[in-house]
């Protein structure tokens, strides 16, 4: 039997006749005629190749076919009311949901701790995969539903992908402590003297700060590149090279940092990205509100440590 050539709505009124052995009944049951009833055991019977039901006196005798296929009937249907009825409403206590994000290593350093520290005790059972996808499959990846959320820069999405921005953070030059350019500001010469540490996701390509010195006619010397932060910052930490990273990371990895002694390199902003046919989900609104929350917090948190430390 195909079922993909079969009307679902046909075991609905397959278990009505079940239950009532009337057709007229079945069909008040459903919402339907009695001839539509009639109908829709017509095209049960051909599916089957089994007559499934037998007029008696004592109305409508299921054959063995239909005794044995009506528990799974049952057990479907029921299966799919639980699961319409779970699509309209989302209880975080009961939920057992695998969100997929797709994210960097920086924004699960960043992310996850806290995120999950409230999973553990809104939602036990939530599960989180984290997984970088590729940019430029992003809106595919949420519209296919592969993807249920993606943490990035501004990406040029269609307007069928729906985002806020999370956080935003500065570049900076970071160095080890103790390197003998740790001071409080570093000249142009001195950050093209260095060696560094370049992160990107991307086999290819220059960063925003090459970008801004090749405006300028200036190169710096890139001797490794990494798409992960923190293999990098392994690496900074035992040499004299320097990264050009956010803000939010150096603090947070006791790197050295100082302003960068380049012009015109924009501020970093992070975006949360999600498909539109999500938009009114319960779950999906519901993990939106936790990563929102988390990133405001994060944020708030680090302005006051600012104001602390210029206090």
């Amino acid at each position: 039997m195909n079922l993909s050539k079969v009307d679902l709505n046909l075991f609905i009124v397959f278990d009505a006749i079940y239950t009532e052995a009337n057709l007229t009944r079945a069909g008040q049951i459903v919402g339907i005629t009695q001839p539509a009833v009639s109908n829709a055991l017509s095209r049960l019977r051909e599916t089957f190749n089994d007559p499934l039901f037998v007029r008696t006196a004592q109305g409508m005798v299921p054959t063995p076919m239909a005794q044995n296929i009506i528990g799974p009937v049952r057990n479907a249907l029921q299966l799919l009311r639980v699961s319409v009825q779970e699509s309209r409403t989302f209880t975080p206590a009961q939920a057992n949901k695998t969100y997929r994000i797709s994210m960097t290593d920086l924004t699960e350093a960043i992310i996850l701790p806290p995120l999950f520290q409230r999973l553990r005790r809104l939602a036990p059972a939530v599960q989180i995969e984290s997984f970088l996808s590729k940019r430029r499959e992003t809106t595919k990846e949420l519209a296919a539903g592969r993807l249920d959320f993606a943490v990035d820069a501004p990406l040029n999405t269609d307007t069928q992908v729906r985002h806020v921005k999370l956080m935003d953070d500065r570049y900076v030059c970071a160095l080890r402590q103790g390197h003998p350019l740790a001071k409080d500001k570093i000249s142009l010469d001195e950050y093209l003297s260095l060696t560094h540490i370049q992160i990107s996701s991307r086999r290819s390509g220059l960063g925003y700060v090459d970008l801004s010195l090749g405006k300028m006619g200036l190169q710096r010397k890139v001797a490794l590149r990494s798409q992960h932060y923190m293999m990098a910052s392994t690496v900074l930490q035992n040499t004299d090279m320097a990264m050009t990273v956010p803000e939010r990371f150096a603090r947070r990895h006791g790197l050295h940092y100082v302003q960068l002694p380049v012009n015109d390199v924009p501020s970093l902003e992070t975006h949360l990205y999600w498909h539109e046919s999500t938009d009114q989900d319960p779950a999906n609104r519901w993990m939106r509100e936790q990563i929102i929350e988390i990133a405001q917090q994060i944020g708030a948190q680090e302005k006051k440590l600012e104001s602390e430390a210029k206090a």
